[in-house]
This record gives structure tokens, sequence and C-alpha cells, in this order.
């Protein structure tokens, strides 16, 4: 069996290829992809080479992991998954190219347990969920939510968007980009020049600028916390006494677990988590290689959407 994936065969360089498939397992499912997402975060560092060591990492890879298709087949432990709309994390199941994410292609080998089902009716939208549950694991169970959001991309809104879904005060979001500000639902955007609060209880950075995390340990108040929940490239950096004088805390925030895919899930289901106005590019798969650029150049473009079923 074969599939059509994106593959970055080294820095900037990335093509169209068929790539033959590893057999499915007896739990496995197989899906054919309808729409998979461009990262800005981390994809951007897989094709700009600046993505730091990790385990599996290398060259060339198939990138992605917010796809969304159809289980077309299994193996003989999973055959009831077959029909069903479903969001797949990614595949190790490629020969010839590695997987380290892995969701960027036409069809994807996965275990049943990896394979999440969704409501058909969410369509290109679904490939939102991973980004969605990364901000909702970025809202620490039983602390206080942020108070201030740094960066107003996707997942900054969709921070902002649980944030007042789940009931807490509305945020302030920074944005130093004035075509970015518009967009707010339920709560202010404003430059930070324009924001002179010296006392926000937890920051949370989704821009990924690690650099002026300085600027943002001056505005906190005495014990208040600073949220990592970009992806960094650069050491972090701070000055100790303005922090010291703060007990200021650092927190970072890493993957989703499986509580916070069910917790995002559920905001979705019940109407309170609105997806809509999040996707502004959506390009045919053929054209993946202007799709990379432009969603790594343009400021306009939130996030690309690869289109996988005009592919065979």
């Amino acid at each position: 069996m074969e599939t059509l994936a994106v593959v970055l065969e080294a820095p900037e360089t990335l093509s169209l290829k068929r790539l033959e498939l590893k057999d499915a397992g007896h739990d496995d499912v197989i899906v054919d992809v309808d729409f998979s997402g461009i990262s800005t975060g981390t994809e951007r560092l897989l094709w700009s080479g600046r993505m730091p060591p990790f385990p599996g990492m290398g060259y060339p890879l198939v990138p992605g992991y917010e796809s969304v298709g159809r289980v077309v087949d299994a193996g003989p432990d999973a055959r009831d998954r077959i029909g069903q709309t479903v969001f797949i994390p990614g595949s190790t199941g490629f020969i010839g190219a590695r997987g380290l994410f892995g969701g960027a292609a036409r069809r994807l080998i996965a275990p049943s347990a990896r394979v999440i089902p969704i409501e058909e009716k969410l369509a290109s939208r679904g490939v939102l969920i991973a980004l969605a549950a990364t901000a909702r694991h970025a809202i620490a169970d039983g602390a206080l939510p942020p108070e201030l959001i740094i960066g107003h991309g996707v997942l900054g809104r969709l921070l902002a968007r649980i944030i007042v879904a789940e009931g807490f005060p509305a945020p302030v979001v920074w944005e130093t980009n004035p075509a970015r500000r518009a967009g707010a639902t339920g709560y202010g955007v404003c430059d930070p020049s324009d924001d002179d609060r010296k006392d926000y209880r937890v920051i949370l950075d989704a821009s990924g600028a690690g650099s002026l995390i300085d600027q943002w340990i001056g505005r906190l108040a005495r014990g208040g916390e600073i949220v990592l929940a970009g992806f960094y490239d650069q050491p972090i950096s701070f000055a100790f006494p303005p922090a010291f004088m703060r007990e200021a805390r650092i927190r970072i925030a890493a993957e989703w677990t499986p509580a916070d895919l069910a917790a995002t899930l559920d905001l979705i289901g019940d109407g309170r988590l609105n997806l809509d106005d999040l996707i502004t590019h959506e390009v045919e798969a053929q054209g993946a290689a202007s799709a990379y650029r432009t969603a790594f150049s343009d400021a306009a473009c939130l996030k690309m959407i690869l289109d996988w079923r005009g592919c065979a």
C-alpha cells in the first residue's frame, strides 16, 4: 500500500512524494485524509532546520500532526472503526521517510487508540482539535487562568476563547501586528504599549518570542506566573533581580493529554468553543510547497489547510 505525502527532504526542501506504507497491525486503522493543517510553530522549525534535536528527528520526514479523514479499513481488532470520521495526530507508518509527526499525507495508518472520532460537520475545522487541546492544557486545572495572553495567532485566540468558554474573566491579549488585532470574541486585544498594567497574576505566552520574557516579568504581580506555551528554539534567559523581587514562577506547558482532549471535545460539542474564523487559507495538497511558504511568511495567514480530497 502507498500514500502521497508531503516530504521534507532537507530544510526548505519540500515536495509531494509517493511512499510505501507499513502493513497494518491487528489494532491499526487505515485513514484516508481529507484535510491536514500546517503548524506555524513546530513545523516552521522543521521546515527551516531550526528544530532542536528530538529522538527520531531527521530528514527526510513527513511533517504534520493535525489531520482529519475517514477510516476506510482496519485490522481485525478495529473493524468497528470503519466509516468513522476521525482526527488523527500523525503516523509512523511510512517506509523511506521518518514519521516523527507524520500527518501530512493522503492515507495514514495508526493504532486505533490514537485516532479520535469527531463530528463529520466539523470538516476542515477538525484539524484545530490538537491545537485547542494544547491550549486547554496550558490552562492548568485548579490554577488561576491567564489574565494576559501574548500573541493573537490561532493558539492565542483558542486560549482566549477557552478561558471565556469555561466561565473565567476575559483575558487581555497583546498583539504587536495591527492586522492581527481583529477577530476577538468576548475579550480585548491591544498593542503592549497601550497597556500600563503591572499586576497580572498569570501571563501566558502564545507567541514563541522567548526573548521578551524580561518584559513580561515586569508586568507580573508579586508571586505571579509566566506560562510558556509556545515552542522555543533558543535558550530562555531572564534578568534575575526583577524576577526575584516578584517571586515569579515560570511554568512550561507541553503537549495535550487525553483529559485535555476530552475536555476540549466537550467544549466543542456543546457549542461553548467556536472554531469558526480561525482557518484563513485552504489549498489543494498539490500546492503544498507554496502553501508551506505562505503559512510561514504571510502574517494574514492564521491557519493553512491542505485539502487532500482530490488526490488519488
